[in-house]
């Protein structure tokens, strides 16, 4: 009965170690040191934590592509790399084009004005009268583009802030929103001005974009007022 015993107890035992040994993952578990894995799972946690923290979750694309994580050029080749002391500079920087944005704007919205005197002028004038005037209503329409898009690249390509956007509405979402509508009135007043060339009837259109596109930029100039 005893030998029975003994016997029972040794077979349990080897099935049990060839189980231990069939088992892959019993054995990394048990030998992989726990103080190794904890740090790289800790530094991970940590990188990510602070990616996060540094910069916030929602970014313009033009944003994104210089200065997000992986961003072109700035990140990639560790021009700006992503530190707290970085994100201190770039924010100096943020501010610094901001400014120049909104000094770029008063400039582009008295551009627009003088445009739309000179476009007024324009429809009434005949022969040589408006030979002359339409060379300059083109010369100051490339000046205006020229000066948009400077104006426009400014904010587009700044840093982005150090955290999100607040819920709500407030006067930098209005400003925002108030840009998509200017910028399509653009494009679409570019467009209307070649294919007034070719078609007079369009002329009401290219004026209407143009009002349409003026009255847009300068409530986008006025929110950030208020």
């Amino acid at each position: 009965m005893t030998k029975s015993i003994l016997l029972l107890f040794c077979s349990l035992y080897l099935c049990t170690t060839d189980l231990r040994a069939q088992d892959s993952t019993v054995v990394q578990r048990d030998t992989m040191p726990a103080t190794v894995s904890a740090d790289v799972l800790l530094s991970g946690l940590t990188a990510s934590t602070e990616g996060t923290l540094l910069l916030p979750r929602h970014m313009l694309w033009t944003q994104r592509a210089f200065w997000g994580p992986r961003g072109l050029l700035l990140r990639a080749f560790e021009i700006a790399p992503l530190t707290p002391e970085g994100r201190t500079k770039e924010l100096k920087i943020r501010r610094t084009m901001l400014k120049t944005h909104q000094v770029m704007g008063f400039v582009t919205l008295a551009g627009f004005v003088a445009q739309g005197l000179v476009g007024a002028r324009l429809y009434k004038a005949e022969g040589e009268d408006y030979r002359r005037i339409k060379k300059m209503h083109q010369q100051m329409a490339t000046g205006i583009n020229i000066s948009y898009a400077t104006t426009a690249l400014f904010a587009l390509t700044s840093p982005p802030k150090i955290v999100g956007d607040r819920g709500g509405l407030s006067s930098i979402k209005v400003h925002k929103y108030l840009a998509i509508v200017h910028m399509a009135g653009m494009i679409a007043t570019n467009i209307l001005a070649h294919k007034v060339q070719e078609d007079y009837s369009l002329k009401p259109w290219h004026r209407a974009a143009a009002y349409t596109t003026f009255g847009a930029y300068a409530a986008s100039v006025i929110a950030l007022k208020f």
